[in-house]
């Protein structure tokens, strides 16, 4: 009998910004975002918060439960507490990323507001382009109400709680009535997404071990080829890469919020030789351990 591992659940405060470990409202760029976690968000959830993606520019692929989207941007999609949800952006994706605590939601998912069926909202995907021109006088708002709110969130100006909770509300009532025109998915093979799912499972349970694709293959009971495959129609990214993305955000994370050496950051992500993990990060980061640390600090440091 296999034993399927948990759903990761990722509190962004924790993981990401330990500033605001205990806040209600947490906002990023999103290319911050996946310069730090990577480009591949294998399956999680957020658990006691709704959290919001809007995709700018660029194109996402995006499971949510068995759901796939592809789209270009602008987009946003939406994902209850309770919804497990991957995601894959190209390179030159921008946006914003917001994560509420539910409490602050609820008000507006009750049925006198007519914006959703109760507080189990559904996932909702929604691509700009295909809202009909009257929209387009709400989403010009919508741009300008998240460049307040990412001035309000990192300046610490008085009334900022209440203006955070102000303009959080504001963008959910936009979004919200644009959520009946949720976009039609993809269609995927039911195996297909749970093959995948259960790959990115394993690669949470045994990323330091090194372990060569075909032994993940073999655990989840299909070829490495078909594993790769999947990943391609999936993702749009072969398994390999993947499985290189999740152990670089745990190197970015370590970097970052650990006292670790480069070195032993090294062996503690189970890499036998820093010399090959230099090489490794480079090829996947685009610079060296050391000045990543150094130019993150400095980006934290003059916030």
């Amino acid at each position: 009998m296999v034993t399927r591992a948990p759903i990761p659940n990722i509190d962004i405060g924790q993981v990401y910004d330990l500033r605001y470990a205990d806040a209600d409202v947490h906002y990023e760029k999103l290319g911050l975002l996946a310069d730090f976690f990577g480009r591949n968000m294998p399956v999680h959830r957020h658990d006691r918060f709704f959290q919001l993606h809007y995709v700018k520019s660029g194109s996402v692929r995006v499971s949510l439960d068995d759901q796939l989207y592809h789209q270009q941007g602008p987009l946003f999609f939406l994902t209850p507490p309770t919804v497990p949800h991957a995601f894959v952006t190209e390179n030159d994706s921008d946006g914003h990323v917001l994560t509420v605590r539910q409490q602050m939601l609820w008000p507006l998912l009750t049925p006198q507001q007519g914006l959703a069926q109760g507080p189990a909202v559904h996932a909702v995907f929604v691509a700009l382009s295909e809202l009909d021109v009257a929209a387009a006088r709400d989403v010009s708002y919508l741009d300008s109400l998240f460049e307040l709110l990412s001035e309000e969130f990192r300046l610490d100006k008085p009334g900022r709680d209440v203006a955070l909770a102000s303009l959080v509300r504001l963008i959910f009532v936009i979004l919200l009535r644009f959520s009946a025109r949720s976009s039609e998915a993809k269609p995927m093979r039911r195996d297909d997404m749970r093959f995948f799912h259960r790959f990115n499972q394993l690669i949470e349970l045994h990323y330091m071990e090194h372990r060569p694709l075909a032994s993940f293959a073999d655990q989840i009971g299909i070829t490495e080829a078909r594993l790769n495959g999947i990943c391609r129609r999936i993702a749009g990214l072969p398994s390999k890469r993947l499985l290189q993305e999740r152990l670089m955000q745990e190197a970015r994370r370590l970097l970052l919020f650990s006292d670790q050496s480069v070195s032993e950051i090294c062996y503690s992500l189970g890499f036998k030789d820093p010399a090959y993990f230099h090489r490794f990060f480079v090829r996947n980061a685009g610079v060296t351990p050391g000045l990543y640390r150094h130019s993150k600090a400095a980006e934290l440091a003059a916030e």
